[in-house]
């Protein structure tokens, strides 16, 4: 290129909108359990089996509005293992979940012991 200045600006310009954006709070970055966890709704649930070495349960709960799920029985990953140890099998809880990666995960839980 005959005008390197002029080519080291234009990278420079075109790099520009993200490095705004992550120095911003509050910006649009990615998707965590932590951010979104504060914004997801309780649910009604009840647990119908853990596996605590997995970390995971298996739970029947009404719609999930902030993932669009319907009301059906599905297995959800625990966002802390321990919370396995907690649970037992035809309890009522009060959970949220949301996707991270691909995975429907419990990012709060209320009602267990």
């Amino acid at each position: 290129m005959k005008h390197p200045l002029l080519a080291a600006l234009l990278a420079a310009l075109a790099l520009l909108p993200f490095a705004s954006r992550a120095a911003q709070p509050g910006s649009s970055a990615p998707t965590t359990v932590a951010s979104s966890a504060a914004s997801a709704p309780l649910v009604d649930g009840l647990v119908k089996k853990i596996d605590p070495a997995a970390g995971r349960v298996t739970i029947a709960h009404g719609p999930i509005p902030n993932i669009g799920m319907p009301a059906m029985t599905m297995v959800f990953k625990l966002k802390d293992p321990s919370w396995g140890a907690r649970l037992k099998a035809g309890e009522q809880i009060r959970f949220s979940a949301d996707e991270v990666n691909g995975q429907l995960i419990v990012t709060r839980l209320e009602g267990s012991r």
